[in-house]
């Protein structure tokens, strides 16, 4: 009986331990039926897109940054397993609490944004290096970042 029991709970403990486990990952984006969810624009630019991978598995694209955080700030993160954006260096997928950016409104993305994604504060230094000047902004700034359409000055 005693032995039942050890054996069950070691079975319950990998059970669980499973459960916390879960990766969300990005999906490979199709620009012939991918349509961003916010603008309903075709995903032509795959250099700048990103996605919301839920808790469920299911996947959201968008075109920009910002209308990827668009989506964020109007419904939340609860759902949300997971949210990707393209790394402007290396174009993988990096996610969207770890990235660093910089917005300048004469930086082009595909809504006019202005905010590009970086992996690393190295790939910024590099990029404003030879771009010029931006705002360096994290995560958190996104969020109460003024995401209307920039226009370049």
């Amino acid at each position: 009986m005693k032995r039942l029991l050890v054996i069950s709970t070691i079975i319950a403990m990998m059970l669980l331990a499973g459960c916390g486990n879960k990766e969300y990952k990005p999906k490979e984006i199709s620009a012939e039926t991918d349509v961003c969810e916010i603008c309903n624009m075709t995903i032509s630019h795959m250099d700048y897109a990103g996605q919301i991978v839920f808790k469920n598995n299911d996947h959201l694209v968008f075109d920009d940054l910002g209308c990827l955080m668009e989506y964020i700030i109007t419904n939340g993160e609860n759902d949300i397993g997971a949210a990707y954006i393209k790394d402007e260096s290396t174009n993988k997928w990096i996610n969207v609490k770890d990235a660093v950016y910089i917005y300048e409104p004469n930086y082009w993305t595909p809504m006019n944004y202005g905010v590009l994604a970086f992996a690393s504060q190295e790939s910024v230094d590099a990029y404003m290096n030879e771009n010029g000047q931006g705002k360096q902004l994290k995560y958190d700034d996104l969020l109460t970042f003024e995401w209307g359409i920039h226009t370049h000055e």
